[in-house]
């Protein structure tokens, strides 16, 4: 079976590593997780991983509500490199070479992020995971996977997320919610569609990066998608 993207970012929230529990790292989630990539890893393909915060700290979140947003959004920031390290070891557990690059210097905990360095990772066969949303507050780790995405030139964004793909409603809370299986990105922007945030969203629309959406709670769904399988929804320009 060939694989129709060579090099893709993998965008896995905070809540998929707590596995329901809402709260922290849920090791055997973070294990299950690691061996899927691994098995995708297995395929030749080249990855990279953002990671988001939102099982440890969101600077959005109700907890934030009386703080400077700056304070909430570097709390959020140094959730995710929590996260990154804990997938960083699961994986390496599976024998898959690992790099954790921080947008913000933390040299004794990960590398600093530098675009030819990230790349010469991948090209050497590395899972690269990409700490610390962008380094800056003011923006989510979606906008940060859209950014390093095309810093790194990656074929394609797959979001995973607790649902199939795209719907017209919250399919937990509508029954007869629709799913679409291609859309674009300003129809997305237009339906006001909770799938990222604006600016994540405008950055992929403004350079064409195809982004696929999907169930990462289906075993094998990662491996569906690299391999071309008709697996959530395509959003394209």
């Amino acid at each position: 079976m060939t694989n129709v993207f060579k090099r893709v970012l993998l965008k896995l929230s905070g809540e998929a590593l707590a596995a329901g529990q809402g709260f922290g790292v849920d090791a055997k989630r973070v294990h299950e997780i690691a061996a899927e990539i691994a098995d995708v890893h297995t395929l030749g393909v080249q990855l990279a991983i953002v990671v988001g915060g939102g099982n440890f700290f969101r600077g959005v979140a109700e907890q934030a509500r009386n703080m400077d947003r700056v304070s909430a959004d570097h709390m959020g920031m140094l959730a995710t490199m929590i996260n990154s390290l804990a997938l960083q070891d699961a994986l390496e557990k599976q024998n898959i070479h690992t790099r954790v690059m921080s947008a913000i210097e933390m040299n004794q905990v990960a590398e600093p992020f530098i675009r030819r360095r990230a790349i010469r990772h991948l090209e050497k066969d590395r899972v690269v995971i990409f700490g610390a949303g962008t380094g800056n507050p003011y923006f989510s780790t979606d906008t940060a996977a859209s950014l390093r995405a095309m810093e790194i030139k990656a074929d394609v964004i797959l979001k995973a997320t607790k649902v199939d793909g795209i719907y017209d409603a919250d399919p937990f809370l509508v029954k007869d919610a629709t799913m679409f299986q291609q859309i674009t990105y300003m129809e997305i922007i237009k339906r006001g569609l909770k799938v990222m945030d604006t600016t994540a969203i405008s950055l992929c629309k403004d350079n064409n990066l195809p982004m696929v959406i999907f169930n990462l709670n289906r075993h094998g769904n990662i491996r569906r998608v690299i391999s071309g399988e008709k697996v959530g929804s395509l959003v394209c320009a």
